[in-house]
């Protein structure tokens, strides 16, 4: 069945799934040419998502790849994290959220393709990029470049991957899902600071990556001189303008950012759902074929994965599957009618290449044509006019900065800036960590709590004259480094301790009691403080505890950015007015807490109870136990009464807390979606904390009897702790009579389309839910959004006795928009229905 076609062949065995179960496979060949992907010797047309399987659990995996598949995917895209599965030299871990194997056959099952992004450097605002730290020691080594003690281990670990996956059978060429491997990620990023050696380190990877011998073809992603052996892949925010370096290789978009990470300290970002969908469109109007977004569910930096430094523990990245795996509507819904609008124009797309002409200043048509088969892509790239085009001999309208998509060159069945689907407006119910009390009352019978020792308490402490990096001296074993050092003082005197590190953050304790603090931030990670410190007569302690939050991961040499106090450390303004140099003198280290030798956050060892809890108190260890939230609602933890540190359920790290770090109260403003999207246009919550929600997956916790544990670094209080459980306030949806879905309006299989009248359809999102009230509902001329819809001139007296008939007791509804179902309130006048509804 092999079909001879410019580009390199594999001879591939592919799964046949039909639902969820194999029930097939057969033999084919997978090629590319300069169109696209060639499965099963038809050119493909196919939509991918971001799924990292650390960033969720294994009890998620099913349903976030279901939603996936729902949504209009083909293909599941993940990285692979060196660092979480080979953490010491030669040990392996592919245990529980690490296990790629059955995250691959997961996706398997639904009957979707994989995306295999071996790597092995990832960034993915990942700690340290994904490199394991012990790659820095290995003598001689510089990462990625021509460097033969990098190059081994690379070589050795991504065979590594590929002998699995290969054992597994995961691979096309052996009946399963993975159609693509990427090696190298983002390289021609940074490729000039390498020098020349960045040229044959790239073709080295290549070559190396192709003699594995998988099947499929790899990819190299931002790397316009990729070898003829890889195909080179566009990311960003858009890539309609994208041409790949080789008229030989499909236009392939390996990241579209459905919108960006959050940092400890910033804003929350947000992207327009109208923008990416108008980036999707076009870049299948100019001729691409194969999209993936980064993310489709970002999830969680659970423990110490986060990079950076200062990302934050919620990965969510705004993508239509939000961080606890529920659907974000309208992007969700949007995005899948945007899907199934493309795959209606598959046929034309695949057969030929787009004619691209101006309609006029801004406007741009596409059209795929080939006998009798025609599609077509009307494009207005103008930032602030909408504008009426003549098009094949009909009068279109094209709202500014959008794409509308005709399967059959004349009917539109989406447009990108008009949406008709599904809108949520997500909300938190709160209760207290303990069940028998308020959230504002005194819980400190409760908890338990062990005081973290101030400067050196561990047997393992070592001495240096000198201020030594810090993680050449802790390899990231722990965020935590101790420097203590001594002076003698006669008399007693008071004077500024002015301490320099290159970052992340520090406290200063003199004599045992916390002086001051200081913290770096996501755009400056160095950290220099002056903290008024007063010393008694005789010897003085100095301890300064360095932390990091999250190693960086991204840019030339990151693995070279250092962290920790390397001075100056001095005493200014002292009894005789002179400096005093400390940074050359005699310090003693610890690696690490005490409490994490001991396995605190296990919940073991002789905890504190009594009735008075410390609180506020730099260095503290909380415990307490807690029965889960009822239900089967997401949960989170809201931290809000805490300081710093992290937190343990059941001796699992949901991750770093910091509630106290605080966005700027200025950047976020009323976002338009038109014109060109960047990573600080649209934000939300400025003035208020970056973060205060944690995830909790549920298959962490038992029904009862769970434990939870907290190293609080700054001072809090605990007992303001409280679960979250996840909600939808209101499930709404807004449809036009003349605005239809591609769903409801067409058929992919008539040339000119099956027409049928829209219809507005809800559904509540959670297991056992059903549609408990209708709190408003208008058809006419309704206008706002949802939670603050209002009733126009134009109304019909019946539409909410309708809804509530069709709704009210049912999971789900469906209700024809048109004057046959609620009658006609204003005759001649173009009307639409709005509903708001309660989920119960």
């Amino acid at each position: 069945m092999a079909v001879a076609m410019r580009g390199v062949e594999f001879k591939l065995v592919v799964l046949l799934v039909v639902g969820v179960l194999a029930t097939a496979s057969y033999c084919t060949t997978v090629s590319y040419d300069h169109r696209a992907l060639v499965i099963d010797g038809k050119r493909r047309v196919l939509v991918s998502g971001s799924i990292h399987y650390p960033r969720s659990t294994p009890e998620m995996w099913p349903d976030l790849i279901q939603k996936s598949k729902d949504g209009g995917l083909d293909v599941i895209e993940t990285y692979v994290f060196w660092n979480l599965h080979e953490p010491v030299r030669g040990q392996y871990n592919f245990e529980g959220r690490n296990d790629l194997v059955g995250f691959v056959k997961a996706v398997a099952e639904a009957g979707l393709y994989v995306h295999l992004r071996i790597g092995p450097y990832v960034c993915a605002e990942w700690n340290y990029g994904g490199f394991p730290l012990w790659l820095h020691f290995i003598p001689g080594i510089k990462l990625r470049t021509d460097n033969e003690p990098y190059k081994a281990e690379m070589h050795r670990f991504t065979a590594k991957i590929v002998e699995m996956m290969k054992n597994e059978k995961l691979y096309a060429s052996q009946g399963g899902p993975i159609i693509l491997s990427q090696i190298e990620n983002e390289y021609g990023n940074i490729d000039k600071a390498y020098g020349p050696a960045a040229k044959t380190y790239i073709n080295w990877a290549a070559n190396m990556a192709v003699s594995l011998d998988t099947g499929v073809p790899w990819v190299m992603c931002q790397q316009a001189d990729a070898p003829s052996s890889v195909i080179n892949t566009c990311n960003g925010f858009y890539c309609d303008q994208f041409s790949p370096n080789s008229n030989s290789t499909p236009k392939i978009w390996t990241e579209n950012w459905s919108g960006w990470f959050l940092s400890f300290g910033g804003a929350v970002p947000q992207r327009p759902v109208e923008d990416l969908a108008f980036a999707v469109a076009r870049f299948y109007q100019r001729g691409g074929t194969f999209q993936n977004y980064y993310m489709y569910h970002g999830g969680t930096n659970f423990g110490r994965s986060s990079g950076g430094p200062f990302i934050a523990t919620s990965y969510d990245y705004d993508a239509p599957l939000d961080e606890y795996g529920l659907l974000r509507q309208p992007k969700w819904g949007h995005l899948k009618d945007v899907h199934k609008a493309i795959k209606l124009c598959e046929p034309a797309m695949v057969a030929t290449d787009p004619t691209i002409s101006s309609l006029g200043q801004n406007i741009e048509a596409a059209v795929y044509k080939t006998g009798s088969v025609c599609s077509a892509f009307l494009a207005n790239v103008d930032t602030k006019s909408d504008a009426t085009v003549t098009f094949n001999g009909n009068s279109y309208q094209l709202p500014a900065w959008s794409v509308s998509i005709l399967p059959d060159c004349k009917n539109v069945v989406i447009n990108t800036a008009k949406i008709n689907t599904a809108t949520m407006v997500p909300s938190f119910t709160r209760q207290s960590i303990s069940a028998d009390v308020e959230p504002t009352e005194a819980v400190g019978s409760g908890w338990s709590w062990i005081n973290e020792p101030v400067g050196i308490s561990k047997g393992d402490a070592f001495t240096r004259v000198g201020l030594l990096e810090q993680i050449n001296t802790t390899a990231d074993k722990s965020d935590y480094l101790w420097y203590s050092t001594s002076i003698d003082v006669k008399g007693g005197y008071k004077a500024d301790l002015h301490v320099q590190s290159l970052g992340h953050a520090l406290h200063a304790f003199v004599n045992g009691k916390l002086a001051g603090s200081g913290t770096g931030n996501s755009g400056n990670a160095k950290v220099s403080v002056e903290i008024p410190v007063e010393f008694a007569s005789g010897k003085n302690t100095i301890d300064l505890l360095s932390l990091t939050v999250g190693l960086q991961n991204y840019g030339a040499f990151f693995d070279l950015v250092g962290a920790g106090i390397t001075g100056p450390v001095q005493l200014k303004g002292s009894a005789n007015g002179t400096t005093i140099d400390l940074s050359s003198q005699q310090w003693t280290y610890q690696i690490g807490l005490k409490g994490e030798d001991e396995d605190l956050p296990s919940g073991s060892s002789q905890w504190i109870s009594q009735p008075t809890l410390p609180k506020n108190q730099p260095l503290t260890w909380y415990k307490t136990q807690f029965d889960a939230p009822g239900g089967s609602n997401p949960v989170a933890l809201d931290f809000t009464g805490m300081g710093k540190g992290e937190a343990w359920v059941n001796g699992q790290s949901i991750g770093r807390y910091w509630p106290t770090n605080v966005a700027p109260k200025t950047g976020c403003t009323d976002c338009n979606y038109r014109g060109a999207y960047s990573a600080d246009k649209c934000r939300k919550n400025c003035g208020m904390p970056s973060q205060k929600l944690y995830h909790v997956p549920r298959s962490w916790m038992k029904s009862s009897g769970n434990t939870l544990v907290l190293f609080e670094e700054v001072g809090g209080d605990p007992t303001q702790l409280s679960f979250a459980t996840r909600q939808v306030e209101s499930l709404c949806s807004h449809v036009s009579e003349s605005h239809p879905s591609p769903v409801d309006m067409w058929s992919s299989d008539s040339k000119a389309g099956s027409k049928s009248r829209p219809r507005l359809s809800l559904e509540c999102p959670f297991p056992n839910q059903v549609i408990s009230s209708i709190k408003f509902a208008s058809y006419g001329r309704p206008s706002g959004t949802c939670g603050s819809f209002s009733h126009g001139s134009c109304r019909s007296s019946r539409a909410l006795s309708i809804v509530q008939k069709a709704c009210v007791g049912s999971k789900s509804c469906s209700i024809e928009v048109s004057t046959h179902t609620f009658g006609d309130p204003c005759k001649g006048l173009a009307k639409s229905l709005a509903v708001e509804a309660s989920c119960k």
